[in-house]
This record gives structure tokens, sequence and C-alpha cells, in this order.
């Protein structure tokens, strides 16, 4: 179920499309001595029941308690509120946060990615930025209203985006217009992601 915003006149809404919800399938649980979450799937409960959300993540580290915790992303997105707000719970963890990007961190995805304090990726995968966006209906006055209140999301998300790569907002929001997919390497090259994962680094022999 996507996240409805309902200001005077406006209706909007965040939600992954139907066919590429099928593709994805959440795996949450975890054994009693892991100290790591899955994200596998999209952000925010979806009509099925599946998918990734604050409650499910804060449950997770509730149950870990205080201490160093693995977060594995592959995830095509989602809910963008949702998304801040599993930003936000892994940036109030008491312990060091490691996300490890497998695949793709797409959209609301990225934004918890962005709660690392260490970010891993995979050489191969892929970390998506984007504005938000979404549906409206109405007339000028709706749509302009709409536009004014889409530009504070887009603002606050290159904030995160900003502070994790000690860039300025312009340079995040022109990556955003052009809807971004940066590879492994890009990542890290502009300051996204701090390493491939250790899997992918290559050791250099010496003479």
């Amino acid at each position: 179920m996507a996240l409805e915003i309902k200001p005077p006149k406006v209706s909007l809404r965040w939600e992954i499309a139907a066919d590429a919800s099928k593709k994805w399938h959440p795996v949450q649980a975890a054994k009693s001595d892991d100290r790591s979450i899955s994200i596998y799937d999209g952000i925010g409960e979806q009509w099925d029941g599946s998918g990734t959300t604050v409650k499910r993540i804060s449950a997770a580290l509730r149950g870990m308690g205080a201490g160093d915790v693995t977060v594995n992303v592959n995830s095509p997105g989602g809910d963008m509120f949702e998304g801040l707000s599993i930003y936000n719970t892994l940036k109030a963890h008491d312990g060091k946060v490691t996300v490890n990007v497998l695949g793709i961190a797409a959209s609301a995805a990225s934004l918890i990615a962005m709660a690392a304090d260490e970010l891993r990726i995979a050489e191969s995968g892929f970390l998506m930025i984007h504005n938000a966006w979404s549906g409206v209906m109405g007339n000028r006055h709706d749509f302009q209203d709409a536009a004014d209140i889409f530009q504070k999301f887009d603002n606050s998300m290159a904030g995160l985006y900003a502070k994790r790569t000690d860039k300025t907002r312009t340079d995040m929001a022109k990556l955003m217009d052009a809807e971004t997919y940066l590879t492994g390497a890009e990542a890290i090259e502009q300051g996204f992601a701090d390493s491939f994962l250790p899997t992918d680094e290559i050791e250099v022999v010496k003479d």
C-alpha cells in the first residue's frame, strides 16, 4: 500500500510498478546470532503485505540491541517517506551501520543507503537517484501547488546525498533531474559509496 499525502486539493502517491514488484521478494528473517538485516523488496508496505517498512526495521534493530549492524540491500525503491523514516532509524542506531548494496539501491532505497557509516557496493551493482514523482489531478492551481511541494521533497533528498558526498545540493539536483544510475565504480568515485564489497576488492601483489 503506497503512502498518500493529501494537502489541500492535491493527492500524491508513491509506488513501484506492479510488474516490478512481482520480481522482488522480501527476506527479513535473521538468526538469533546474526546482526544483519536484508532489504530485498520494495520500500513501504505493498498491496500483498510484502515490502520493507520502518516498523520491520525498527523491530529487527530492537531485537539485536546496541552494536554494529549490517544492512544488505537490493531494492527498486518505493515510498519516499518510508525510506526517509528507515534512514533516520538507522542513523539513530547505537552502533556502526554498514550497508552492502548487492544489486541495486534505487529511489527510496538509495535514501536508506545514505544512512551507512560505511557503504559498500558490488562492482556490478548500481545506485539510482531521481526526483520524487507521482500523479496529480486537478486544475492548474493544483498542479502548481504540487510542483511547489515536490520541490521541497527534492531539496530534502538532495540534502542527504550532498551530505554523504560532501558536494552541493545543486550538484545532487542535477543528478536527480537526470535520473542517474551510478555503477559501483561511479558511486565510489563520486563519494556515495566507500568501497566495493570485500568479494570485489582486487588484491595487488607486488614483486
